[in-house]
């Protein structure tokens, strides 16, 4: 799971223009990352030329995903990551960034502004700490936790079920039980199976 790239865009009337951006080509050849992350913008401003005010889209293009957001006032933001990255993630980061960008650049400057003239700081370090959704989101943390604890649980079982045979053999090859003894057991061990299925 890898994020790529996090943009900061503007919809205005006449285009749209990039505010600001973090980008990660750390895994292409070293001889191509400029020309990724310019695709990357380009991609990004596409993406947002083409979607609607209000809206949240996941657009797929070979193996990656690029997840928009559009707000009403015409900010946006888009995410670039592969496959494999949760689309729920995402669009949390969008929001996150959205908000905060909001809040600390004022929209006077969104229409007119640049990479180079808009001072926030904070999409570098938001995309190294949402590289592993795990860390940074609690709601995938929680869920890979259960995912842990029920592969946990079902191996536990696996393992009660071989003790449970290998305890039938013995009691079966037994001799110092009594028949009684050997009775009872099978007895117990059958009611025991029957309440299970229910």
């Amino acid at each position: 799971m890898r994020l790529y790239s996090l943009s900061v865009l503007y919809k205005g009337d006449p285009k749209v223009h990039l505010l600001k951006a973090a980008y990660d080509v750390s895994t292409f050849n070293f001889f191509q990352r400029s020309s990724v992350q310019e695709f990357m913008t380009f991609t990004s401003q596409l993406i947002v030329e083409r979607s609607e005010l209000g809206s949240r889209a996941s657009v797929k293009e070979q193996e990656y995903l690029c997840h928009v957001y559009v707000r009403n006032d015409g900010l946006a933001g888009v995410v670039i990551a592969d496959n494999e990255y949760p689309q729920r993630v995402c669009f949390t980061l969008l929001d996150k960034v959205l908000d905060e960008f909001s809040r600390q650049v004022s929209k006077i400057d969104w229409p007119s502004g640049s990479p180079e003239t808009i001072s926030y700081t904070a999409l570098d370090g938001y995309l190294s700490k949402y590289q592993n959704p795990r860390d940074a989101d609690p709601m995938t943390r929680v869920q890979a936790e259960l995912d842990e604890t029920k592969i946990i649980l079902h191996n536990t079982m696996e393992s009660l079920l071989e003790r449970g045979e290998k305890l039938d053999d013995l009691v079966s090859k037994s001799e110092v039980l009594g028949a009684q003894s050997k009775a009872f057991y099978k007895t117990a061990r059958k009611q025991n199976s029957c309440c299970e299925i229910m």
